[in-house]
């Protein structure tokens, strides 16, 4: 089977900022990760391009939605991903006939079940979140918005909608829902999302109106055509269309469903609620965990375009590099909780973590290898009690990043295991203290010079594995300088599992300096 890694398919009614390159890091470094432990993996992500909130935007820029959507994709989305180093197998566009025809078959079903009727629906209505809102959410506007009720997420304020939809019988999986959550504990994380989850299904749900008559962007009710699907139900249904529902059964039933979608916490309803609805109620397995990430924060609020707090990723790539971009945000927020950005903790971690204890360890060992071996990497003839420690901090690391990346989605406990081993190795050096041992030419105090670089050398080889799947331009760079290509072949190849096995990197190999993985900042 394969392991099949989802993101949200994100709103084209903008540039993406750093919240959207967030999740989809996120799920990138996961997809690597399991492709590193020898996986056959799939990794979705792709634009939601139906809905009034992007007809509303097209227009008010004077182009037709299907061509603001172009443009978006083509010149910001895409672009921006490549730029990211961003590893996905599909990349799905809502307005693709490949998801429309599927999307349309789908709901046609749910027809023929007796799952949809038709009624009329009076509410408050976001646009941003094209979402029916309850009462009880709404906040009460000030300033320029006194008198008007607010979307509590966007602060905007909402329309009183009034339609004759067409609706989908969720109420009837409110029991159903409940007994999976109850016995598929991990099913939503983090646990404070799986609790707002349940105590929201508790109160009973109500039915879903999940067609739209009063603006025509989106995919045609199949029964009647002057209704289009409410975004939101077309949306969802790309994690099934992208991987051959009705179309291409082998490729779906090796892949669906996914074992994680990984989403913000504030669309976690429509995925842990009406997602896994819609496949019950069409006879269709349930994925196997809904993980949601917090907010990036700026100054206490939520990122995003509405509040100005949007900032551009080339912003930071183009100071700090991709590969420190990549790293940073997974190693400085704990995925599932809320966390703050600035610029100085960014450049603080950078000069700390990456610059003096990685790269400066890489380029001391490098450097002294050719210093003292003419650059070809000795062989270790002289272990002591030092390497032993060594070694098993190694496999302690190894062990430790596989199950918090692998299986905890735990990115940030992963990255901070792997740098714990990369200070131990530091500290190893520093008590060895291989450039005095290095002054006595006898053939035992050789032995042993030799023996304490091999051991860097080695352990430096299983951290350019380990973070490959984080920071995969610079462990290419180290895996070349240790020579590790011509010997062990593409770091591509290596496995997360193979990481501690001790001695993988031969004696014989040559070793340069090449460039400093982290240059000082600026």
């Amino acid at each position: 089977m394969t392991y099949y890694v989802t993101t949200p398919i994100y709103y084209v009614n903008d540039a993406p900022h750093l919240g959207h390159a967030y999740t989809t890091l996120a799920a990138d470094v996961l997809a690597r990760w399991h492709r590193r432990r020898g996986e056959d993996v799939w990794f979705l992500t792709g634009t939601d391009e139906h809905g009034q909130k992007i007809l509303r935007t097209a227009e008010a820029n004077g182009v037709g939605p299907k061509e603001w959507a172009d443009r978006l994709v083509h010149e910001s989305w895409q672009p921006l991903w490549e730029h990211l180093e961003i590893a996905n197998d599909d990349f799905i566009r809502t307005t693709q006939q490949r998801h429309t025809d599927r999307v349309r078959e789908f709901v046609q079903d749910l027809h023929d079940r007796g799952e949809i009727y038709k009624d009329s629906y009076e509410g408050p209505y976001c646009v941003d979140c094209e979402e029916f809102k309850l009462p009880g959410e709404l906040l009460d506007g000030e300033g320029e918005y006194a008198g008007q009720k607010l979307c509590p997420i966007h602060k905007k304020p909402v329309e009183l909608l009034k339609e004759e939809n067409y609706f989908f019988r969720l109420s009837a999986y409110t029991v159903r829902l409940l007994a999976h959550y109850e016995a598929n504990p991990g099913f939503i994380q983090p646990e404070s999302a799986r609790n707002e989850v349940v105590n929201f299904v508790r109160q009973g749900l109500q039915d879903l109106s999940i067609s739209r008559s009063t603006f025509d962007w989106g995919v045609k009710v199949p029964w009647d055509e002057q209704h289009v699907i409410y975004v939101w139900i077309d949306a969802l249904l790309n994690y099934a269309t992208a991987v051959g529902y009705n179309e291409n059964p082998e490729k779906f039933d090796s892949t669906f469903p996914a074992d994680v979608h990984l989403v913000g916490k504030d669309i976690l309803r429509f995925h842990a609620v009406i997602w896994p609805a819609l496949l019950l109620a069409n006879g269709l397995p349930l994925p196997g965990r809904i993980a949601a990430n917090g907010w990036l924060l700026v100054g206490g609020e939520k990122m995003s375009k509405s509040n100005l707090t949007g900032i551009k990723p080339q912003d930071l790539t183009a100071h700090f590099g991709v590969d420190a971009y990549r790293w940073y945000f997974l190693r400085a927020i704990a995925f599932g909780q809320d966390g703050s950005f600035s610029w100085e903790d960014f450049s603080a971690r950078y000069t700390s973590e990456l610059a003096n204890d990685y790269g400066n360890l890489a380029s001391r060992v490098t450097a002294m290898v050719g210093r003292y071996f003419d650059g070809e990497l000795p062989a270790a003839t002289a272990d002591g009690e030092a390497e032993r420690a060594v070694r098993e901090g190694l496999a302690r690391a190894v062990a430790e990043a596989d199950r918090r990346i692998g299986e905890e989605l735990d990115f940030q406990g992963g990255i901070l295991a792997v740098f714990d081993f990369v200070k131990q190795v530091n500290g190893y050096l520093t008590e060895q203290q291989p450039w005095k041992v290095a002054k006595d030419p006898s053939a035992e105090v050789r032995a042993r010079l030799a023996t304490i670089l091999y051991t860097a050398a080695e352990s430096l080889r299983a951290v350019a594995v380990l973070l490959d799947p984080v920071m995969p331009e610079t462990s290419g760079k180290l895996w070349e300088s240790l020579g590790a290509e011509a010997s062990l072949g593409a770091l591509a190849d290596q496995r997360i599992q193979d990481a501690a096995e001790w001695g993988r990197l031969p004696a014989g190999a040559t070793v340069t300096k090449g460039a400093v993985l982290f240059p000082r900042l600026s």
